[in-house]
């Protein structure tokens, strides 16, 4: 088997990525559970999209970061 390149995911990319997708809340939602603006959850909620597009484009793995 081929080895994967590898893209990351923060832990609060996750986190956002959670409350907005599975618990559906809004973003301000979002940002009041992680305790952070709604501003920081949109930047993290476009970054986490942007990755996961990344890997599923080039047919490269997701990691959430330790």
């Amino acid at each position: 088997m081929r080895q994967l390149g590898i893209i990351k995911l923060t832990h609060e990319e996750v986190e956002a990525l959670r409350l907005k997708n599975m618990k559906e809340l809004c973003q301000c939602g979002c940002a009041t559970q992680m305790n952070t603006s709604q501003s920081t959850v949109a930047r993290l909620l476009s970054s986490a999209y942007k990755k996961i597009t990344q890997a599923i484009v080039e047919g490269k793995a997701l990691k959430v970061e330790e």
